[in-house]
């Protein structure tokens, strides 16, 4: 198994509509694309109560189904997503593989 995860730093002015946007539209996008067998929003806690970071992981059967989702929908998806909140966020990426679970 193949954790997609998407880091997000969001402006405090921002995220609660963008929290919003994630759950009713971005993420649903993406579960369309059927590629994804489950997802989560995790808030990174910090010290700071104003810093609004999340991390939105996507689990995937395995490596070859997380490159048809990064080669067929990534670049739409991550363009509306840059279009909508540009200059109000920082985003990286990171792929976790699953190697045990209990």
């Amino acid at each position: 198994m193949i954790v997609y995860n998407v880091t997000v730093s969001i402006d405090a002015d921002a995220h609660e509509e963008w929290l919003n946007w994630m759950k009713t539209e971005h993420i649903p996008d993406v579960m369309a694309t059927g590629l994804f067998l489950d997802n989560r929003i995790c808030r990174v806690l910090t010290d700071d109560p104003l810093e609004y970071s999340f991390a939105i992981q996507y689990t995937c059967a395995d490596m070859a189904t997380y490159k048809i989702y990064k080669a067929v929908h990534a670049p739409a998806m991550q363009r509306k997503h840059s279009e909508r909140y540009d200059g109000k966020f920082a985003a990286f990426r990171t792929l976790l593989e699953v190697v045990h679970t209990a």
